[in-house]
């Protein structure tokens, strides 16, 4: 018997032995998390923190400042913070390797492109640069969570039959 054979034949020996003796087993490390799924958790959770400071500034505004309607202007305001709550649960999920989370991440790109069109038609500068700026978060971050690296970190593709 070679000293590889018998190194492994005691070492289940061991481990059989530490098992009936009631020893806990070997912690399982976490999978690691790929650099593209951690660069979309950033860029979803960049567009979820820009939601939330939006729906603050229009809830601080409708309260303290001289909107036409400070009721629309407060619920304005807390409509947009609800809106932020599923790219950031979703950056959260993403981070955790969540499988779950991929669908509210590129649902919320989705949903940011007619929102940049709608931003670059207004015409003003702060408003075209803006858009520019969603496009290509949006896209971007369509690209890392579509990636297959991402997809199998996540689980997510062709079931095996």
């Amino acid at each position: 018997m070679s000293s590889k054979q018998s190194a492994s034949k005691s070492a289940r020996k061991g481990a059989s032995k530490g098992a009936s003796q009631g020893a806990s087993p070997a912690p399982v490390a976490p999978p690691l998390r790929p650099a593209r799924l951690t660069a979309a958790a950033a860029l979803v959770a960049l567009e979820g923190l820009a939601l939330a400071g939006s729906g603050l500034y229009l809830l601080i505004m409708g309260l303290l400042g001289k909107p036409d309607s400070p009721q629309q202007a407060e619920m304005g305001g807390l409509t947009v913070l609800a809106l932020a709550a599923l790219p950031l649960l979703a950056a959260r999920g993403l981070w955790l390797l969540r499988r779950w989370s991929r669908g509210p991440a590129m649902i919320t790109q989705i949903m940011a492109l007619p929102v940049a069109w709608t931003l670059y038609n207004g015409g003003a500068g702060a408003l075209i640069a803006g858009a520019v700026a969603l496009v290509l978060t949006a896209v971007a971050t369509l690209v890392l969570l579509v990636n297959p690296t991402a997809t199998e970190a996540l689980g997510v593709g062709p079931r095996e039959s």
